[in-house]
């Protein structure tokens, strides 16, 4: 392990929405940082012209502010650093650890050709590496060159992964790497090299799927004579059909879970338990994860999205939630519905009440609903709750109702009880109905918590409706 102050990064490529994926190696790298005193440091990877957007920016920015990973430093953008890389290839072609490559598109299509056929993997023959006693081949006038790195031909990189173990790969199945294109612009695996050495990252947390760039870059840090840093890469997640998820196929942006209405902490409770865990805890906080968490317990092994599982921590996290915290995203949803809350009850209150029902704050949403506005009872629940017989006893409800010298929830408790024992009947006879008139459905909390909540004049209108 690196004895340097620990320096971790995130860097996403803005080519489309955050995913989950990216989220989960942000909350590592965020958590390795937090745990060591170190820095969590934000860099945009927006070499990619064609496919990087301003757009894709700002839900990065925005997908990290609102699952609350806040870094210490960025973002920093890897277009705004082109004559810092151009300087280090400058540096490694006078060191030689790079040279010029005149290969024609057709000259590098023949090569593969001829691997092919031969049954070899295709790969650059490095006419141009420069080597003692070589002649290189005439320069064309009418080619530009790319840059290559002068990867190593003998031997192997092997490194130690926080995650994976000791990994080896022989130079062998390494081909000299074009660290410049054509018109200058740098590659992927060189920035990262050059950015991860100029802010001094100690610590290297992303995907496996860049497993096979690691021994790429690492000869890198050693020409550029930088210490390397710790690799740790993450299993891919996959979804219950066992496959990578996919954009296409799954809900795989932050965005999703935020208007499907998750809470961020619990999102990042089951990113956590994807690959990691602390004993049987599966419902934990933001501070004890970053408390319990260590590199050297994440399972090299992919790990399977389980809605279900997320559903049911979202839903520990909502009855854990201040509910005035609530009421600040139910109020958008509810709004989205077209109803306003300003006339009705607190609706901090309304949170508090549903919050052990709602499993997503859209649910609790649907629920508060009939807080602010009646709803339009089903022919099923009229049939069943709401007949003449119902009608006359909520009649007679009401006229007491009116009378009771306060309204709350005790009060009308005990006023509901009186009046069931005065009718001589069961309480769904007249806690169903009651439901049905007020609110227009039968599945609420506690009628009198309901009632008390809607308020004496509410409620009395709606029953005289």
């Amino acid at each position: 392990m690196s004895s340097r102050p620990v320096r971790t990064r995130f860097a996403p490529s803005p080519t489309g929405l955050l995913h989950i994926g990216g989220v989960r190696t942000a909350l590592f790298s965020w958590a390795h940082a937090r745990k060591h005193g170190g820095t969590f440091v934000l860099r945009i990877e927006d070499t990619d012209l064609e496919r990087s957007t301003p757009e894709s920016v700002a839900a990065i920015l925005d997908g990290m502010h609102w699952v609350g990973l806040d870094y210490d430093e960025g973002p920093f953008y890897q277009m705004q650093r082109m004559a810092r890389y151009k300087t280090v290839i400058g540096q490694m072609l006078d060191s030689g650890h790079a040279y010029y490559c005149y290969c024609s598109r057709e000259e590098l299509d023949a090569m593969r050709a001829e691997a092919e056929a031969r049954g070899e993997k295709p790969r650059y023959d490095r006419r141009w590496r420069p080597e003692e006693g070589k002649t290189l081949p005439a320069v064309p006038a009418d080619v530009q060159p790319v840059v290559r790195f002068r990867t190593p031909i003998d031997g192997a990189v092997t490194w130690d992964d926080a995650v994976k173990g000791r990994i080896e790969i022989g130079n062998v199945e390494l081909d000299d790497l074009i660290i410049a294109r054509p018109d200058g612009t740098p590659t992927y695996n060189f920035c990262v090299v050059v950015d991860d050495v100029d802010m001094q990252i100690s610590h290297v947390i992303r995907g496996d799927d860049h497993v096979n760039n690691t021994p790429r870059q690492i000869h890198m840090y050693q020409a550029l004579g930088a210490e390397v840093p710790v690799f740790a890469h993450l299993p891919m997640i996959h979804n219950d059909q066992g496959q990578k998820m996919s954009k296409r196929r799954d809900a795989v942006s932050v965005v999703d879970y935020d208007t499907q209405g998750y809470l961020p902490e619990a999102l990042l409770n089951y990113l956590a338990r994807l690959g990691w865990g602390h004993g049987d805890d599966e419902f934990f906080t933001l501070e004890q994860f970053v408390e319990w968490f260590d590199l050297k317990d994440v399972s090299p092994s992919p790990s399977r999205f389980d809605r279900d599982k997320l559903l049911w921590l979202n839903a520990q996290h909502i009855k854990a939630a201040d509910p005035a915290r609530l009421a600040e995203r139910v109020a958008a949803f509810l709004a989205d519905k077209g109803v306003a809350t300003a006339d009705g009850p607190q609706l901090a209150d309304v949170c508090a009440l549903l919050k052990d029902r709602s499993q997503t704050l859209v649910e609790m949403a649907d629920q508060a609903e009939y807080f602010y506005r009646p709803l339009n009872p089903t022919a099923e629940v009229v049939e069943k709750h709401l007949q003449p017989e119902d009608e006359e006893r909520l009649k007679l409800f009401a006229e007491g109702a009116a009378a009771l010298p306060q309204w709350d929830a005790a009060t009308l408790s005990a006023f509901i009880k009186d009046f069931v024992k005065q009718q001589g009947v069961k309480m769904p006879q007249v806690g169903m109905p009651l439901r049905a008139k007020v609110c227009g459905i039968t599945n609420t909390p506690s009628v009198d918590a309901v009632l008390a909540l809607i308020g004496r004049d509410e409620v009395l209108r709606r029953l005289a409706a």
